[in-house]
């Protein structure tokens, strides 16, 4: 960059740029067919605190984001679990600002402290993160469950978070966040511990564990790792069938305002697990992952449980060790409580409302090495049952929204 980062690199700073563009459309399906581009330029300033003057283990960190172009889940396609993860309201906004401290013995311990971003250390599956839809990175339950989708992109929150490494495989990482994302403002500039606590703890084991060796003339084990955790919210959450008097929502007596329940929790698990590596082509692996997630307070919750699962093979053609290919699928499950008030409205209106259930959705895709800074991803979905089953607004007769299927285009550009 016309010299910019040699430079920052004599202060112990380095800056990273990257810009993601990507076209997006339904063929088939929605409320209605058509393509639409959005994009995210995301920066990303660091300062290594023993370069710059001679701290050990400090690493400060700032990041803002950019994001631009239109959201097609929300304009076409009525999903629950939308087709990008990048896909946001218009803004340019901070996004993370944060210090992180090592201590102790071979740096077992580390805190973090400031607005921080959950979706980059939590509930993380390594190997689905190549897929476009939003699922793969951050769930279903969180962004359909947690106040605004919590603190995930494109938002943050302030708060701590520790990680510390109990054996060789063994890591703890837990943390206390605001927990109302709704407390945001714009710009992401509004630092406030003001609303409730998120707090979050996840057990992770890694094998080989980092920085173990290998052993001539032995067989390279095959890698995996898993993540048991569990959050809880102790904001007030609205009930998804109820007002403050008992009665239905869809009661044409009702007050209007939903019943409260005080907090919020959910279990979950990670697997990302390689069940395959040539011998003869160590880049050459079939990797597999899944991640569940259920809510057992199904009265304030829309989702009560989601999946991700899917396969990815890395250097799938001979001569394309960079290239990944994946096959992926989500699947989310409408609260019994959520689908009552469906039923309660088709009584009282006397209209055939449909009922949701679930919604289920299948990913391909392929991520193409063009230039070591530039990666082509055509991408494939196929939704079924969008939004649970959902009423298309376009249908007098209450059909719900037909199953979707979704082309596109994928560019990340790293400057």
């Amino acid at each position: 960059m016309w010299g910019l980062r040699p430079w920052l690199s004599q202060y112990g700073l380095s800056f990273a740029l990257q810009e993601t563009s990507e076209v997006l459309g339904n063929v088939t399906g929605g409320t209605k067919q058509g393509f639409a581009y959005d994009g995210l330029t995301l920066m990303v300033l660091e300062m290594d605190t023993q370069r710059a003057f001679d701290w050990y283990g400090g690493t400060f960190t700032v990041s803002a984001l950019q994001i631009h172009g239109r959201n097609l889940s929300e304009d076409n396609l009525q999903t629950l679990q939308t087709a990008s993860g990048i896909q946001s309201d218009r803004a340019t906004r901070l996004w993370e600002l944060w210090y992180e401290q090592k201590l102790l013995e071979e740096d077992r311990l580390s805190v973090k402290i400031g607005q921080q971003s959950l979706d980059q250390e939590f509930m993380v599956s390594q190997n689905a993160l190549l897929f476009v839809n939003t699922m793969f990175g951050w769930p279903m339950v969180p962004s359909a469950d947690m106040l605004e989708g919590g603190p995930a992109y494109p938002l943050s929150a302030p708060g701590i978070r520790t990680s510390v490494r109990l054996a060789d495989s063994w890591t703890v990482l837990a943390g206390v966040f605001t927990g109302d994302a709704r407390l945001q403002n714009d710009s992401g500039t509004r630092f406030t511990l003001d609303g409730g606590a998120l707090a979050i703890a996840e057990l992770q084991y890694a094998y080989p564990a980092p920085g173990a060796m290998v052993y001539a003339g032995r067989k390279t084990p095959l890698a995996r790792t898993y993540r048991f955790g569990v959050w809880y919210d102790t904001e007030d959450f609205e009930d998804q069938r109820f007002d403050n008097t008992g009665l239905s929502l869809a009661d044409p007596a009702s007050t209007g305002v939903a019943q409260t329940h005080r907090g919020n929790y959910s279990l979950y698990a990670v697997a990302d697990q390689m069940i395959w590596q040539d011998p003869e082509r160590a880049d050459r692996a079939l990797n597999a992952f899944i991640r569940a997630m259920g809510m057992p307070q199904t009265d304030r919750n829309l989702i009560d449980f989601s999946l991700n699962a899917g396969l990815t093979l890395t250097a799938p053609f001979l001569g394309r060790d960079m290239d990944t290919v994946g096959l992926g699928m989500g699947y989310a499950h409408v609260s019994g409580r959520a689908a009552g008030l469906d039923r309660d409205t088709g009584f009282f209106t006397g209209s055939a409302i449909p009922v949701r259930d679930n919604e289920v959705f299948v990913e391909l895709t392929y991520q193409y090495q063009l230039t070591p800074w530039c990666q082509v991803q055509p991408d494939f979905q196929y939704v079924f049952n969008p939004g649970g089953g959902v009423p298309n607004p376009n249908s007098a007769s209450g059909q719900r929204v037909k199953d979707e299927a979704v082309i596109g285009l994928r560019v990340n550009i790293a400057f």
